[in-house]
Formats: structure tokens, C-alpha cells, sequence
């Protein structure tokens, strides 16, 4: 399980990015609502990509490529709420 929280926390922002770059490459085609689940998406994708990097099983990588994704949507929610308070 350390493994697997581990690789996680390497692809948070790795996700995070490439999240951000398709929300801004779409943006007006995008719905607001869809991002968590793109996220999902991309982590399982990243994880399932970082076959080379770790010597975890496939079912693992693809368990903390969707939990880096859900705390990459978390993480940018904290920011953006930061962000919006300060004037």
C-alpha cells in the first residue's frame, strides 16, 4: 500500500498539469462538470503509462493513477478557493 500512495503523490502533478492543459486547450467546449472525471481518466491513463518507472502490478498503478487524479481535482479546488478569497 506505501507503493501505491507513493507513485500517487509522484503523478499528482504530472495529472494536474496535463488536466490543465486540456482544460485550456477546450475550454469552451468543456463542461465545468466533466473535469473530476477527465482527471479520473487521465490518472488511470498516467498510471497505466508509468509501467517503466515503478515495478508495481498493472492493478496497482491503475489504483494510483485514479487516486492521484481525484487529488489533483482536490488540489486544484484548495488552490482556485485560496485564490478567489484574497484581494
Amino acid at each position: 500500500m506505501t507503493e501505491v500512495l507513493l507513485f500517487s503523490t509522484v503523478i499528482v502533478p504530472i495529472v494536474l498539469g496535463v488536466v490543465e492543459l486540456i482544460k485550456r486547450s477546450v475550454s469552451e467546449k468543456l463542461n465545468k462538470n466533466l473535469i473530476p472525471l477527465i482527471a479520473f481518466a487521465v490518472g488511470i491513463f498516467i498510471g497505466f503509462a508509468g509501467e517503466p518507472f515503478t515495478d508495481l502490478d498493472l492493478t496497482l498503478r491503475l489504483w494510483a493513477g485514479a487516486l492521484a487524479g481525484l487529488a489533483s481535482t482536490g488540489l486544484f479546488e484548495i488552490g482556485n478557493e485560496r485564490n478567489e478569497g484574497v484581494e
